[in-house]
């Protein structure tokens, strides 16, 4: 297999993206995992680090509101204050929006580019936060010397038609300031369309937990002026009404695309952990949902699928977790008897449609291998759909 020389700085990607990850103490021992975190100066076991992370990133932003009122400090104050910093958040989106944008139409000769956009949400999730830390670990990923740019289709991410990236949207910056999650899938919402004012961008979301796909396929639809087809792979429906009682959880976000009339036709493919009300709520909206204990007879028609005619585009969701917990451990939510990595590809690579925005979402880094496995297996489900997006 040919392989991109390594340089230094991919090399040190490499290495950090390793450094970062959860060291499984019964193959190292606690002894060495005392050793490396020492070493890296956290004071901190891994084990330990863990727990406090997901622990502070659900504490992150909830009380703010609370002690900032109980100080009596006037609403008119904290509420301007969060505008500002929700301001600056979009601003830092815009900006790099708008120049790589520029960069891509001088170029000339792209009618679409794929353009990253981070989302480090984590706290919507119903049982851990860790894939607030995923986005950057996803990018460290993608360029990790290991391999080359090119994709399977044979594009090359590095090709500034290709592929943009924006960054990430400062999304615990603004939990911070105490902002309501009504306003904050309002700015996910805000930072996507950001990214479509730049023709030829097209949004490739990095997540983040699934309940980002709400507010992004509503941005999609109203800036598109329409409603769009939605592939969506993975081991749960995620379509509750609203799981223990929150309307934006992670397990609630396709219920809210549905309501919204923001698609067409829904089809959730790779699904085994589904209960009644995940059916009921299927048929309710007449979502074509595919499950595991039947893609033996369902495969031929996923992999020749045909979306978009009529509508205004294709959007593709992935949660990590379609994939069988063999292929990728870093997940929350452990749901044996998934999709093969291949399995995914070949519906990907054989769909017919314009995919006019897609996800990647629910790689948690906090359970992933030591050497960021798992990592690797999202960033090339991004580098595969910026290949598919981009022409």
């Amino acid at each position: 297999m040919q392989k991109k020389k390594h340089s230094q700085s991919s090399l040190y990607k490499c290495h950090s993206l390793q450094q970062l990850k959860t060291h499984h103490p019964k193959l190292e021992g606690q002894k060495r995992e005392r050793r490396e975190t020492e070493r890296l100066g956290f004071g901190f076991s891994l084990s330990e680090q863990r727990a406090m992370s997901s622990s502070m990133i659900w504490r992150r932003g909830m009380h703010t509101l609370e002690r900032l009122k109980s100080a009596r400090i006037p609403e008119d104050v904290i509420t301007q204050g969060q505008e500002r910093v929700i301001d600056a958040s979009l601003t830092l989106i815009r900006e790099k929006a708008k120049l790589k944008g520029a960069v891509v139409r001088a170029l000339g000769g792209a009618v679409a580019t794929s353009s990253l956009l981070g989302i480090p949400l984590g706290h919507n999730s119903s049982f851990l936060q860790g894939p607030a830390f995923a986005p950057p670990l996803i990018r460290e990923a993608m360029w990790c010397g290991s391999t080359n740019s090119t994709t399977e289709e044979g594009k090359m991410i590095d090709d500034p038609l290709v592929m943009a990236d924006v960054g990430d949207l400062p999304v615990q910056e603004m939990r911070d300031t105490g902002v309501s999650d009504d306003r904050l899938m309002e700015v996910v919402s805000e930072s996507v369309k950001i990214v479509m004012e730049e023709a030829p961008l097209r949004p490739l979301i990095l997540g983040g937990d699934h309940s980002i796909s709400y507010p992004v396929v509503r941005a999609v639809s109203e800036k598109l002026g329409g409603q769009v087809d939605v592939l969506h792979l993975d081991a749960h429906p995620d379509i509750y009404d609203a799981f223990e009682g929150n309307k934006y959880s992670h397990a609630s976000s396709f219920a809210r695309i549905m309501e919204g009339g923001y698609a067409r036709r829904l089809l959730q493919v790779g699904i085994r952990s589904i209960n009644k009300e995940g059916r009921e709520q299927g048929k309710r909206f007449g979502v074509e949902q595919y499950e595991m204990r039947t893609f033996s007879k369902d495969r031929h028609f996923l992999e020749n699928l045909k979306l978009g005619e009529g509508v205004k585009g294709v959007y593709i969701s992935i949660d990590v977790d379609c994939l069988d917990p063999a292929f990728a451990h870093g997940v929350s939510h452990f749901e044996p008897g998934g999709l093969s990595f291949r399995d995914v590809l070949n519906i990907l690579h054989n769909l017919q449609g314009d995919i006019v925005a897609a996800d990647v979402v629910e790689y948690n880094p906090q359970r992933d291998t030591a050497d960021g496995m798992t990592a690797m297996v999202a960033a090339k489900f991004a580098r595969e759909l910026t290949a598919k997006m981009s022409k």
